[in-house]
């Protein structure tokens, strides 16, 4: 159970396709690209497996979110984790990502927008990383079905400066919420 308000406690971008992103000081969220000087920025796919597919796709993964509180799930296996580690671009404090709706909007500090467009699809590179954290990122549900822990992808629908201790507030979809699959 989550207590504390939903905070960003860290932000991360990298210029390069490195699997892990830099801790930054703060990004810069731009309306329907992403992070501004991050390799994943873009109106198309910028994922490699993605673009060899159709590189004319949307970009539905302009930036990547992980809860903090998987810190401590996987520290009790073993893995030691810090922001940034697995790439993802924003470091969440008490908000239960993966279980909020498709198209839910995260109002982050001032002005910026994302929405969620789905959950992040934990890869072999995660292995790579630290031997063995795959496994702790895929989990089973009570009827047996996979669940995903590596986060959720959005994309930004508000630009404006992310900076760690931002507030953020969290807006369900209007109409029916669709659960997050893969994206």
């Amino acid at each position: 159970m989550l207590t504390k308000p939903p905070t960003v406690i860290s932000v991360a971008s990298s210029a390069t396709r490195s699997f892990s992103k830099t801790p930054r000081a703060h990004i810069h969220l731009l309306a329907g690209m992403g992070i501004e000087g991050d390799s994943h920025a873009g109106v198309c796919v910028k994922h490699r497996s993605r673009v060899a597919i159709d590189p004319t796709q949307p970009n539905l993964r302009q930036v990547s979110l992980l809860h903090s509180e998987v810190f401590d799930e996987v520290a009790a296996l073993g893995f030691v984790l810090q922001p940034g580690d697995i790439g993802e671009n924003i470091t969440t404090e008490g908000v239960d990502l993966l279980s909020l709706p498709r198209g839910t909007c995260l109002h982050i500090g001032a002005t910026a927008v994302v929405e969620l467009t789905g959950l992040r699809n934990p890869c072999k590179q995660i292995d790579t990383f630290q031997k063995g954290l795959l496994k702790a990122f895929v989990g089973r549900d009570a009827n047996g079905g996979i669940v995903l822990k590596a986060g959720v992808m959005s994309v930004v629908r508000v630009g404006g400066e992310v900076c760690v201790g931002n507030s953020i507030a969290v807006v369900l979809p209007d109409g029916e919420c669709m659960p997050m699959e893969r994206v």
